[in-house]
């Protein structure tokens, strides 16, 4: 037994019922590849890998690394940070070149983790992945409501995002203070072609939600400026909470010009 280490967010999981229960949320099949990101004590490793022939798992504590080579020798255990993985690579020979993931993550990095899925959407089958309850809950928000906003946007342009059910606090050790949420993002065969630059869309969303209260006349005046156009007369007068995903997607075109 390791001793978890607060700056890394570690929080391991104790309760069977609750371990089962992840484990079963994947839809991968016993042939599909699957990798697990911050296995920790390894709660989850060993039930994913009689699961799952084609298992491999990453974690950055090489006090876990060590340990789980240990207890689990047949396992593929990778030291490593799941910010810096090659999704692409990692996916390289699989089943239709997808990695399914999935895991306990870190709460203090979730948005970098997401992110980071997102952009190797073209390489994830799903991704079964457990968060703070308040982050998965603005994953699947909609427009006008307060838990809409940047990540609903990107995530929902992206993939399907649900929330598979509530995870008590009772079920880790440490217990953490947050609630949390076990959320299933499951990307498409066929990547949305939207047509517009990634790097671009996310600027204008992150500047728009920036400043919510304000009209995005306002919170994206640097944006037109810097793009030499107006904005619409049918989005100006409204506020970032308001437009859908793809309303982001068509005014980001807009601005994106030839």
């Amino acid at each position: 037994m390791i001793q978890p280490i607060k700056r890394l967010g570690q929080n391991f999981l104790k309760d069977p019922n609750t371990i089962r229960r992840i484990v079963g949320s994947l839809h991968a099949n016993s042939e599909d590849r699957v990798v697990e990101i911050g296995p920790g004590m390894g709660a989850l490793t060993g039930l994913l890998a009689e699961k799952y022939a084609d298992f491999s798992a990453i974690e950055l504590d090489q006090r876990a690394v060590d340990y789980l080579r240990d207890e689990l020798p047949n396992v593929r255990v990778d030291q490593g940070d799941v910010l810096k993985v090659d999704w692409a690579a990692r996916a390289e020979g699989a089943t239709e070149s997808l990695v399914s993931v999935i895991g306990n993550l870190p709460y203090y990095i979730t948005s970098q983790i997401l992110f980071g899925l997102l952009d190797a959407s073209g390489s994830i089958r799903e991704a079964v992945i457990m968060m703070q309850y308040e982050v998965a809950a603005r994953l699947v928000a909609v427009p006008r409501t307060k838990d809409y906003g940047i990540l609903s946007v990107v995530v929902q342009l992206a993939c399907k995002p649900q929330i598979l059910f509530p995870v008590s606090s009772n079920v880790f050790y440490p217990k953490p203070d947050v609630r949390s949420a076990m959320v299933r993002l499951e990307f498409p065969k066929t990547a949305p072609e939207h047509g517009v630059n990634s790097a671009w869309l996310r600027k204008i969303v992150r500047s728009a939600f920036n400043q919510r209260r304000k009209t995005l006349r306002n919170s994206l005046s640097a944006i037109t400026g810097e793009s030499g156009k107006e904005l619409p007369d049918s989005v100006k007068g409204r506020r970032a909470e308001e437009l859908t995903p793809n309303e982001f997607v068509d005014l980001a075109l807009y601005l994106q010009g030839d």
